[in-house]
């Protein structure tokens, strides 16, 4: 049977609205203010959430278990697996020693754990975020932290704080081509607008990264690092995204600034080194032992497996591997680009062509009881269209825990892993992420559960009544998006539409005095470039940053310590955008 989904289920939309955010609330609550652990609150909220979806929507219980059997397995796969083979990389260098050299080899190029996190979780994160997105950059930056030597909750936090300015251009710009699709705005003005925004933010977050670990006084000794660090990021966010589009924003800013910063550091040094004070007692106690010294080859050597893990990602990311190893387009997708080609012809480029893989390395999996049986309505909508699609995506071979696999298998034939070493080494990790798996597909099943049941949009809705404060809210929205789906890219697909409609709404109504169409531009990005802030909350990140930390079991810790950055974040943005709406509106594409 076919449902159509009810925003305002209670006859009273403050109600329906408490009501909504029940599983969200008692979620968050049971694991940040109560100290559950991660599984058992996940289990409390997943409860909830089916019972909302069935009890207060009027979902079919069919409908709702299988939207939360779909999210469950969106969140083992692919979100668990890029955990887990990030996870197991790390592991083998642990095991082998190298990674030993690689921290020796980050620490000589400063001491100062300022300078640390500035290099490995903005800088380097910011081109793991852009090459594959989805925890990638959370799971590999946080453990590359604590392999270096912080703490294991710094680890985890100064990870979440700095992958927020990078991710509306994260996976080769997903959620910004997905935002494009939903509302049918131009994908480059979309990109323009948040390339007018985030570059702010690219500065700003390298100093409060600074400021979390060390004050005002710990930002004053390095600012010249930030800068470089930050700016240079800044400077090619803003120019790719206004001038070449979404898709390569995060790789070549990251990049620059790795390489920027690496080379500053070369030159500069800080005039105090700040660490840790836990750092002291570990000096100590190893300023008995004579010092290693490594060569440049032991060097280069130690840092090849993660030279391979960022090639492989990155290649695993484009658009042409991922449909080559899917087999090529599909029949459908062949068909769909010759109905928009002028001449009638697909014009296959070598790579879309079917091949020898179609049909085994993809495999698409209908959700029973639920594809195409949900239809979003007004005013979520324009207008009750198209029902939601639910296809499990099985593409084993092009997803981006693959490639990660692939990196640590020519890892452990550069390392000399034996075939046994290998095998228990990844029995081992799966064993020690048996919990941070189920949590994530638990967290998962959470967030497909309120999107199909229309709960989601319940709490979406109570945002566009704020009349003239609606541009602080879209970017609230967007924040809310994320925390709730735990995807930039879900967040604008869910909420993408919305924003538009009412966008234009507002210039009708004649709150907002800007044409239609840049006031669309500037909302639409805004749920996009505020959800940004809001991925160092979502539940899925808290656990794969607990996972790659050792935390399991400590993600309330993880949650408390990042909750009021995020809001804190998200607030700048919405004044942001409040301020282009209505006093600088020359700042929106035309």
């Amino acid at each position: 049977m076919d449902w159509t989904q009810v925003y305002d289920p209670l006859g009273s939309p403050w109600l329906s609205t408490t009501v909504a955010a029940l599983p969200i609330v008692l979620l968050l609550g049971s694991l940040g203010l109560l100290g559950w652990s991660a599984p058992r609150a996940a289990a409390l909220g997943l409860v909830s959430a089916l019972a909302v979806a069935i009890i207060a929507y009027g979902m079919p219980w069919q409908m709702a278990l299988s939207s939360a059997l779909f999210g469950a397995g969106f969140g083992l796969f692919p979100i668990g697996w890029i955990v887990l083979a990030a996870i197991f990389l790390y592991s083998l260098t642990v095991q082998t020693g190298q990674f030993e050299i690689v921290k020796a080899s980050v620490v000589g190029l400063s001491a100062d754990r300022r300078l640390q996190a500035l290099l490995i979780a903005f800088s380097f994160g910011a081109f793991v975020e852009g090459a594959a997105g989805f925890g990638t950059p959370v799971a590999i930056s946080a453990a590359l932290m604590i392999g270096t030597g912080f703490s294991p909750l710094h680890a985890a936090g100064l990870a979440l704080i700095a992958n927020t300015s990078p991710v509306a251009f994260g996976a080769l710009g997903t959620p910004i081509t997905t935002l494009a699709e939903v509302t049918g705005l131009d994908e480059m003005k979309l990109s323009a607008m948040a390339g007018r925004q985030l570059p702010l933010f690219s500065l700003i977050v390298p100093a409060w990264l600074v400021w979390t670990m060390a004050g005002w006084r710990g930002v004053r000794g390095v600012w010249p690092a930030i800068l470089v660090s930050g700016g240079s990021f800044a400077l090619v966010q803003f120019w790719v995204s206004n001038f070449y589009g979404p898709r390569l924003v995060d790789v070549a800013g990251g990049l620059v600034s790795l390489v920027c910063l690496a080379v500053f550091l070369k030159l500069w040094r800080p005039a105090k080194i700040w660490t840790f004070d836990t750092d002291q007692g570990k000096e100590a106690s190893k300023s008995a032992e004579p010092a290693v010294v490594y060569t440049a080859r032991q060097i280069v050597s130690a840092w090849v497996p993660w030279v391979l893990l960022s090639v492989c990602v990155f290649m695993w990311g484009t658009p042409q591997t991922r449909t080559f190893l899917d087999g090529g387009l599909t029949k459908t997708a062949i068909e769909a680009k010759a109905a928009k080609s002028p001449t009638g012809d697909a014009n296959l480029k070598s790579w879309e062509k079917p091949n020898a893989l179609a049909g085994i390395t993809s495999i698409g999996i209908q959700v029973p009881f639920l594809h195409k049986k949900v239809f979003r309505d007004v005013p979520v909508v324009e207008k009750k269209g198209d029902a939601e699609l639910a296809v499990f995506r099985f593409n084993w071979l092009s997803a981006t825990g693959t490639g990660i696999l692939v990196a640590a298998i020519l890892s452990a034939v550069w390392m000399g892993v034996s075939p046994g070493q290998f095998v228990r080494t990844f029995v081992e990790t799966l064993h020690r992420m048996r919990w941070p798996l189920f949590t994530i597909a638990v967290m998962l099943a959470i967030a497909y559960t309120t999107r199909f049941s229309g709960a989601d949009a319940t709490l979406g809705l109570a945002f566009t009544k704020t009349g003239v404060l609606y541009p602080f809210f879209a970017a609230m929205l967007g924040w809310l998006g994320v925390a709730l789906t735990g995807s930039d890219t879900s967040s604008n697909a869910l909420f993408g539409s919305l924003q538009k409609i009412t966008a234009q709404g507002l210039v009708k109504q004649g709150v907002l005095n800007l044409p239609a169409e840049q006031a669309s531009i500037l909302m639409a990005a805004a749920n996009s470039t505020g959800g940004v802030m809001g991925k160092m909350i979502d539940a899925q990140s808290i656990v794969v940053a607990g996972a790659a930390t050792g935390q399991t079991g400590r993600e309330g810790e993880i949650l408390r310590f990042v909750f009021w950055h995020s809001l804190a974040l998200a607030a700048l943005m919405g004044i942001l955008v409040m301020v282009q709406a209505y006093w600088l509106p020359w700042m929106i594409p035309r």
